[in-house]
């Protein structure tokens, strides 16, 4: 365990280190305008000596101008610096937080059915938004950074110059801080790391009410969800203060050293003006710069945070990153020769989505190209899993999925997306129009063949009745139509997709009774000259196919045409009047 989490802390820093190279010339810009920034204030010191010890105490006026001069001079270097800092780490902050989500988008899109199982989507959501704010902090803060930290060495030397015994009183104490920020830096990492955690089981909670509002309002469940997310934020508040706790006594400590170095200045320090051995200008000078760090080491050990919340902020973000998918693209891809419609075979198929549990044992099946085939089975038979396999959302433990005489292991996924396609019967819509999301597979379709799909799908006649026709835009997920009209629009958007093989997994479910007719003669068009595997509940869908396969844990136990097996198979009878009566 301790190895495992060592590694994922290795791979954060690495992921942090591929960040910033990415990013160089933005932090390099930074960390040079930090430095002629801290540059700048370090010098002002210096010059407000000499403006005491050379103009103000000979009471020489022109010489006091010319140093007050040399202060406005560098007043605008400075917040010219500054300026030029700031406007780096902004822009640094902006594209690596631009990066984090570009790059956990990119990898959740080539990441199969199987990390999404585990990984949901609130949890992904927290990744990309908490997550990648922490990091993208991390180069925000680059340029004063480093310009603090030489800050602080430099400001040491020039008190060792300006009178070695004072300064080594007052900078004694800064070995303990170096001990202090490794201390604070191993305790903060931990806390910093389970509050990460807490956050991203929250948002996922959130996330998964949210998306299941209408569920919990049906069932009146919202007492239930508030005590939950109460506990979640419960927890994400607990998390907090222990980080809390941390800073409270780290940082005010670190805050307090240079106070008592400007003690010990006014006490140590004045005494030494009046025996002669440090002039005004210099104790002016010391006790300055003893000020100048009180900020640079207050923002040092913010900075340990930072850093901590980048770490492991990266070790979520790599986790992601880094994942291996069980669907991998071939190494040397084959491509199918055939044109139109395509042949399937499931060839003594083994597959479980746990370990020793299979949903489909030993799962046979041909379908010629151009035929149906409807599959019929009770719950949990493998309808949905066959579906899932010819599409390659899994890949099967044992035997083999062959579209058009090739295993889909052996083809390009998007290859093979583009030859198969899909209509759910959980349908999703995108907050787009409605144009837009039929022509989702193919954005530059004509709308002309837009509404060619459209019509074929049975969703013209409604679109047309919208506010804005094929313009309108959907409202989330397109929940302001209604479950038959969704459906439609799945449909029209398979039909442009213009697969060889389709597949309709339960696609007329949400269609009321009086609209059913017109989706059956849709799909009865569609099908022809496609290969489709229809799973369907509803006697009349089922009598689409050319052919009905009856399912039972995992294999094929009967098979026929629709009319055959309501003659001479009590178990299909059964089957097909469970689902009436349900």
């Amino acid at each position: 365990m301790e190895e495992h989490e060592a590694e994922r802390r290795r791979a954060a820093w690495r992921y942090l280190r591929r960040l910033i190279v990415r990013e160089r010339r933005g932090v390099l810009g930074a960390i040079a305008g930090g430095l002629i920034w801290q540059g700048a204030a370090v010098l002002t010191p210096l010059v407000v000596e000499r403006a005491i010890d050379r103009g103000v105490v000979p009471e020489n006026r022109q010489a006091l101008l010319l140093w007050c001069g040399a202060l406005v001079l560098l007043g605008l270097v400075e917040a010219s610096a500054g300026g030029m800092r700031h406007f780096f780490a902004i822009r640094n902050r902006a594209n690596a937080d631009a990066a984090v989500r570009d790059g956990l988008f990119t990898r959740a899109l080539e990441l199969d059915a199987r990390f999404h199982d585990r990984v949901g989507a609130g949890e992904l959501m927290s990744r990309a938004s908490n997550d990648a704010e922490l990091i993208a902090r991390l180069l925000d803060a680059a340029g004063h950074t480093v310009g603090y930290v030489l800050t602080v060495v430099a400001v040491s030397v020039i008190l060792l110059t300006i009178d070695l015994p004072l300064a080594l009183i007052v900078l004694l104490p800064l070995p303990l801080v170096s001990i202090g920020f490794w201390r604070y830096s191993s305790r903060y990492g931990g806390t910093t790391r389970r509050l990460q955690e807490e956050l991203g089981k929250t948002t996922a909670l959130a996330e998964e009410t949210i998306a299941g509002i209408r569920v919990a309002k049906g069932l009146g469940a919202g007492a239930a969800l508030n005590a939950r997310f109460r506990t979640a934020s419960d927890s994400v508040v607990d998390r907090a203060l222990d980080v809390a706790r941390v800073d409270a006594v780290f940082l005010p400590a670190l805050e307090a050293l240079p106070l008592l170095g400007i003690l010990a200045t006014l006490w140590f320090g004045t005494q030494r003006v009046v025996d002669g051995e440090l002039t005004l200008g210099q104790l002016a000078a010391f006790s300055l710069y003893l000020a100048i760090l009180v900020w640079p080491l207050r923002t040092l050990g913010q900075r340990v945070q930072t850093v901590q919340q980048a770490v492991a902020a990266a070790m979520r973000i790599t986790e992601v990153l880094e994942s291996e998918p069980a669907v991998v693209e071939p190494a040397s891809p084959k491509r199918l020769v055939q044109r139109g419609a395509a042949d399937v075979a499931f060839e003594d198929v083994v597959f479980g989505y746990e370990p020793r549990r299979p949903v489909l044992d030993g799962f046979t099946l041909e379908i010629p190209a151009g035929s149906s085939v409807a599959l019929v089975g009770g719950t949990g038979s493998g309808k949905t899993t066959a579906a899932a396999l010819l599409a390659r959302f899994y890949d099967p433990q044992f035997g083999r999925v062959v579209v058009g005489g090739v295993d889909v292991r052996e083809l390009r996924v998007d290859d093979l997306r583009h030859t198969v396609g899909i209509v759910f019967e959980d349908t999703f819509l995108f907050s787009d129009t409605v144009a837009a999301n039929i022509a989702f597979a193919r954005p530059e379709a004509s709308r002309e063949e837009i509404e060619s799909a459209a019509r074929l799908g049975g969703a013209h006649e409604f679109v047309a009745s919208l506010p804005l026709g094929y313009d309108t835009v959907l409202g989330e997920r397109g929940y302001s139509l209604s479950g038959g009209q969704r459906q439609r629009l799945a449909i029209a958007r398979a039909i442009l997709a213009d697969p060889a093989v389709l597949i309709l997994d339960d696609a007329t479910s949400a269609v009321d009774a009086t609209k059913e007719h017109e989706i059956r003669a849709a799909l009865s068009t569609v099908m022809e000259g496609r290969t489709t595997l229809v799973i369907a509940h509803r006697a009349a869908t089922i009598a689409l196919a050319d052919r009905v396969v009856v399912l039972e844990v995992g294999r094929v136990v009967e098979e026929g045409t629709h009319a055959e097996l309501l003659r001479r198979s009590t178990r299909y009878r059964t089957l097909l009047a469970i689902e009436a009566a349900a």
